[in-house]
């Protein structure tokens, strides 16, 4: 079994080489499927991680969600099963041994196919559980994805091959050890499928000011309720979340504009500019104007190399 799986990462390295040039996360032929590489070790990288699989092949890769931290390298998977605010960096990697991995992200649709067409049942009662996990891998699992990484090589076989795949791998993490998460944002009337309506609400209306109450009747619970389940799939209180969306979205308006930070501080939703930067500055490490020229300055050495 080892051997196998051996064989399979070192394909799956080769596919994604041969198919990556530059560092950085990039799109594929295949719809919903990512590669990336870097050449080093990042620092810390923020951003929505979308409902997905994600697979490293080579390297080490840590996520933090809120306080959480996820660590995984090629023995292991993610799974986010929600949308949820991340902090993520690349802790092992370099010019020769590159940081290599992919991701698959998928929908509450399609995990709902699956649980139809293979009966797969599930409690709705069942308490909701953490948006994202870390796994062992197994061979089954493994050789879907190199089965569909595979696809690229053959691109006239992927319009049809593909969804067939992606099919299988979400059946394999469905069947894996913490599958039981995964299904539950599929089915309606669970209460991790109520608490994703809640966070598709905060996520269109992040720049709003929230009212607990509403957010309680799109989840048709009680707001104690609300809270606890919450903070048990996301790891953070609407109003974390909803704050972290903000300075995250604040930082990348600074970064593609040249834009005001109290201008941008009230486009997302801050009434005080200095209130913005104190929690810019907590959750980024430095304030708005100096954060952003960091950025720009690690950006141009990047691109003269």
């Amino acid at each position: 079994m080892f051997e196998q799986l051996y064989r399979q990462r070192v394909e799956l390295i080769k596919i994604i080489e041969s198919h990556t040039g530059n560092d950085g996360t990039q799109m594929t032929s295949i719809p919903s499927l990512y590669f990336s590489r870097y050449s080093k070790e990042t620092g810390p990288n923020y951003g929505v991680h979308k409902p997905s699989l994600c697979i490293v092949v080579q390297g080490m890769k840590e996520v933090f969600l809120s306080h959480e931290l996820f660590r995984y390298g090629p023995a292991e998977y993610l799974v986010a099963s929600v949308n949820l605010p991340i902090t993520g960096q690349v802790t092992e990697a370099s010019s020769e041994v590159p940081y290599l991995a992919l991701k698959l992200e998928f929908t509450p649709n399609e995990i709902l196919e699956v649980l139809r067409e293979f009966q797969m049942g599930v409690d709705k009662k069942e308490n909701a559980k953490r948006g994202m996990y870390v796994s062992k891998i197994d061979q089954s699992l493994l050789d879907a994805v190199t089965r569909l990484a595979r696809l690229l090589d053959t691109p006239k076989d992927i319009k049809v091959l593909a969804p067939l795949i992606m099919k299988e791998i979400i059946y394999r993490v469905l069947q894996g050890e913490h599958g039981g998460m995964l299904k539950q944002i599929a089915i309606e009337g669970s209460s991790t499928h109520q608490i994703s309506d809640v966070i598709k609400h905060i996520m269109s209306n992040y720049e709003k000011s929230l009212k607990i109450e509403e957010l309680a009747d799109i989840a048709n619970m009680s707001v104690s309720s609300l809270h606890r389940h919450f903070k048990e799939v996301t790891a953070m209180s609407p109003i974390q979340y909803q704050k972290q969306l903000r300075l995250q979205e604040a930082r990348s308006l600074l970064l593609s504009e040249s834009s005001d930070a109290a201008d941008v501080s009230f486009r997302v939703g801050y009434e005080s500019p200095s209130q913005f930067s104190r929690e810019y500055s907590r959750m980024f490490g430095l304030p708005p104007k100096e954060d952003i020229k960091l950025l720009r300055e690690q950006y141009e050495q990047r691109i003269k190399a």
